[in-house]
């Protein structure tokens, strides 16, 4: 109970009697020190006293029980004093000072029991506090959780379970005591609310794509996963404001398709758009192919509604593109990967559908060439570069091996590749005029050795299969040592070739399959195991590979996870390269808005 809070309700009617009667004796004690001040000597200290007795006035009448509790101290100062005149005193002035006595223990006693409703009611809590009601069952809780959301959506059984208990990747494999499948933003709440009065961790999920396990539960069985999978709702699209707001357990590919329908474009796309949700790439801060004209998740989102830790839903889905009212609660659960509350719906940025689409594949002899093709294509072509991938040979070696049918455009191979795309809104000759350009120019300057347009749109859906078959490729080749870094562009070289070199040393004969998103900075680095040596010898030394490459990150002021997240994977490594300051406020901010712990614990931090 707060200071301004009203007594508890069976004592309410005490409340206004204790009330009025301090009112009227505070305005009675004032009035007659005042009607003394004149009949005799010390009417200036007589006034102070009516003062002092009169400026509690204003926090009765606000029912600020600390206000009464300092006219308390007052009224025994001046209930002495009127003692001490009494004694000492002659006559009139004596009677007087012994009115004055008497008043102040009336007074007094009217603020004690003013203060009883008070007083009782933190006793009672008091007492409930010492002696809480005792934790319901694990079969009660079940069923409060199948009276919020129906018993079909409360999984229980093994087998129902298993999807949701193992990672995308197969590295982890937790236990749950259920999974809670809700529909609403309004069921994901009741059970936080469910969760957080008993005790029980939560693990938020959405498509489980996710490649470093922050969506899968530890093995103790004590959490609950929430899959927001049934939450597929698309609530509105407005192409006046150029947003669609939808539900966060919406499909990836539902939302570029439903955008497309209305005539605009959603420009986020992963290798995963077919299964990954909306939420769970915005608890990520998902990539993707287009962050270099587009940006990643959060730059793409306009606002959130989220359930908080404390159970409470809310709605910041507001559309604006200019919010300066303070911190920004939508940036904080976006990339905190459902530790600091569970997004239940997203409104997003929608643009103009390109007019046409440009696609290239250039060979190069080194990833420094890449990065001066790069500052020449954007010399070129502007705004217009929508797409920069870089593969290096081994990749497209691989994707040749296990994916026969699909073709290299040319006829012998090269130490690097590139897979550039233009997006235009005025018209495809205009995009190829610049392409041509760009090209001949490249070709001129010896910045590329080789190049292939697409001429049609079958063609360059052939040259993104290419880009888009090398984790298909990995998988099939076997297990591999993964990475999800970013570097500053300008020295993605010097980290390439310094890695490589110390990698080799430490290794000899590991195959490095290095690709991704030249434009933005994100390399997927990654280490296969030498031809012929058993792949489960190689993962033992993953730690050691993982320091090595980790370290030359943090030296090349990089970072150790550029789009797939800390999870449960990287959190030990997080914790050696992010700084205290950041840690530290990090953890703040945890504390503060999940005090119990409760949101995807073992993640992140």
């Amino acid at each position: 109970m707060t200071p301004t809070d009203p007594p508890v309700p069976h004592s309410r009617a005490l409340y206004r009697l204790s009330a009025g009667s301090l009112v009227a004796l505070i305005v009675l004690c004032a009035a007659w020190e005042l009607w003394l001040a004149p009949l005799r000597p010390g009417g200036s200290w007589l006034a102070l006293k009516a003062l002092l007795l009169a400026w509690p006035l204003p926090g009765v009448l606000r029912r600020n029980r600390y206000t009464m509790q300092w006219a308390s101290m007052f009224i025994l100062l001046f209930f002495t004093e009127g003692i001490v005149r009494a004694t000492s005193d002659q006559g009139a002035s004596r009677a007087l000072a012994w009115a004055e006595v008497v008043l102040s223990l009336v007074f007094f006693f009217a603020t004690i029991f003013y203060l009883r409703p008070f007083k009782r009611a933190a006793k009672a809590r008091a007492r409930q506090d010492a002696c809480p009601p005792p934790a319901m069952t694990h079969d009660a809780f079940l069923q409060a959780c199948a009276d919020a959301i129906g018993s079909a959506h409360v999984l229980t059984a093994p087998e129902d379970q298993a999807p949701y208990l193992t990672d995308w990747r197969k590295r982890f494999t937790g236990r749950a005591r259920a999974v809670l499948r809700p529909a609403h933003p309004e069921e994901v709440a009741a059970l936080v609310r469910l969760c957080g009065g008993h005790g029980v961790p939560i693990v938020p999920q959405g498509g489980n794509t996710g490649l470093c396990g922050g969506a899968t539960p530890d093995t103790a069985g004590h959490a609950v996963v929430i899959s927001l999978q049934r939450m597929q709702r698309v609530r509105a699209v407005d192409p006046i404001n150029n947003t669609i707001t939808v539900d966060a357990g919406c499909i990836l590919a539902s939302v570029q398709e439903a955008a497309a329908a209305a005539g605009r474009l959603f420009p986020l796309s992963l290798a995963a758009e077919g299964s990954c949700t909306i939420g769970g790439n915005l608890a990520t801060n998902a990539g993707g192919t287009a962050v270099l004209r587009y940006g990643n998740a959060r730059e793409l989102c306009l606002g959130v509604e989220a359930v908080l830790p404390n159970g409470e839903l809310w709605n910041g889905l507001r559309g604006l593109r200019k919010d300066n009212t303070g911190y920004d609660l939508r940036d904080l659960l976006i990339g905190a990967e459902g530790t600091l509350g569970i997004i239940t719906g997203a409104m997003l940025k929608l643009f103009p559908q390109p007019r046409a689409q440009v696609t290239a594949l250039a060979a190069l002899a080194s990833p420094r060439q890449a990065l001066a093709f790069l500052s020449l294509t954007q010399s070129h072509a502007g705004m217009l570069l929508t797409g920069f991938e870089l593969m290096s040979a081994f990749c497209l070696e691989l994707v040749r091996k296990h994916y026969p049918q699909l073709r290299l455009p040319f006829s012998q191979a090269y130490p690097q590749y590139v897979l550039l795309e233009l997006s235009d809104l005025e018209s495809e000759a205009h995009a190829r005029g610049v392409f041509e350009t760009l090209m001949e120019d490249a070709l001129a300057r010896e910045v590329i050795l080789d190049a292939a347009v697409a001429e049609s749109v079958a063609q360059s859906r052939e040259l993104w299969n290419l880009r888009e078959h090398i984790p298909l490729a990995q998988a099939d080749e076997g297990k591999n040592i993964k990475h999800d870094i970013a570097v500053p562009i300008s020295r993605i070289a010097d980290f390439i070739d310094v890695t490589d070199r110390a990698l080799a040393a430490a290794c000899p004969g590991i195959r490095m399959v290095t690709f991704g998103h030249l434009g933005d900075g994100n390399l997927h680095y990654n280490v296969s195991p030498p031809t012929g040596q058993d792949h489960e010898a190689f993962l033992a030394n993953q730690p050691g590979i993982n320091r090595m490459v980790h370290d030359s990150v943090h030296a090349h002021g990089g970072s150790i996870s550029a789009e797939h997240g800390i999870g449960q994977l990287k959190r030990e490594d997080n914790a050696r390269y992010k700084s205290p300051v950041e840690l530290a406020a990090m953890r703040a901010i945890k504390q503060a808005l999940d005090p119990l712990g409760l949101m995807n614990p073992g993640k992140v931090l």
